[in-house]
């Protein structure tokens, strides 16, 4: 991918369906919850908390993203991608655009992009338990873009699968404009390939002014610090001390591979996204 400061809606315990659910890492007791989506209303997601993505986005995928494609149903976000052909409204036949020089696309999916600053995340611990297949040509993420362009803005990839491999990352500007990247690649093998596809797995990220840290079912991914990621393309500035803007969708094709031998509908289930503050 190229790739939230919430308001302090104090609250002192995790909703009671999940109270009793083992955490991995253990959550500091002096964590509270200040901001969460449980996805319980079914329907479309939260206009004030989420807006849709639409069209050809970024990477030259595949997939078409438009609303319809994204829903809550029985507690859970469902983000789908089917195999379909959408018509580009933008289209060109000699643009040099690859947003506008395809005619169609073969496939839809769902893009959602937290909306508003009291819908954004400063610092503290993130918690968000997620399911897909692990299949070829799916590219699944959870996450995180800052203010400004990218990548000035920083981003954090809580997950990406694609190719076999579950990855974490940050990234921000590098020099002469490029992005910089500090990336860690797992094998999905080291998560229980045979299981994972029918279970739920819990990606957590902690944050401070020193250093941000991801964990995949307890198990840690990738660190980064803070003081070392410092954009060297315009104003020295450190773009992961500011707020970010939550992401998650489910992309087809590019850095996901050919998903020509994988059945559709598949389905990106987002159980809940929670953050917390001590």
């Amino acid at each position: 991918m190229y790739r939230f400061c919430f308001p302090l809606l104090f609250a002192t315990c995790l909703p009671s369906a999940h109270a009793d659910e083992a955490i991995s890492p253990p959550r500091d007791p002096a964590y509270r919850l200040v901001w969460a989506d449980e996805f319980n209303q079914n329907g479309p997601p939260d206009p004030t908390k989420w807006k849709s993505e639409e069209g050809f986005t970024r990477n030259q995928e595949l997939q078409w993203y438009q609303a319809a494609n994204s829903k809550c149903e029985n507690g859970l976000l469902v983000i789908e991608a089917r195999k379909d052909r959408v018509r580009n409204p933008r289209f060109e036949k000699d643009s040099p655009d690859w947003k506008k020089n395809r005619r169609t696309a073969e496939y839809s999916s769902g893009s959602l992009v937290t909306t508003g600053s009291q819908n954004q995340w400063h610092f503290g611990r993130a918690e968000i338990r997620a399911r897909f297949n692990a299949l070829p040509g799916l590219w699944p993420a959870i996450w995180t873009t800052g203010r400004g362009r990218w990548p000035h803005g920083g981003e954090v990839d809580l997950m990406e699968f694609y190719n076999g491999k579950i990855l974490a990352n940050w990234v921000w500007a590098g020099k002469g404009g490029k992005d910089h990247w500090n990336s860690s690649s797992h094998p999905i093998e080291k998560f229980g390939k045979d299981s994972w596809d029918d279970q739920f797995h819990l990606w957590v990220c902690e944050w401070d002014h020193e250093t941000m840290t991801i964990y995949l079912d307890g198990k840690l991914l990738n660190t980064q610090s803070m003081k070392t990621a410092i954009n060297q393309d315009g104003p020295a500035i450190n773009p992961f001390l500011g707020p970010q803007n939550f992401r998650l969708n489910l992309a087809i094709g590019a850095n996901g591979g050919d998903p020509s031998k994988t059945r559709f509908p598949q389905r990106f289930e987002v159980d809940y996204v929670r953050t917390f503050q001590k």
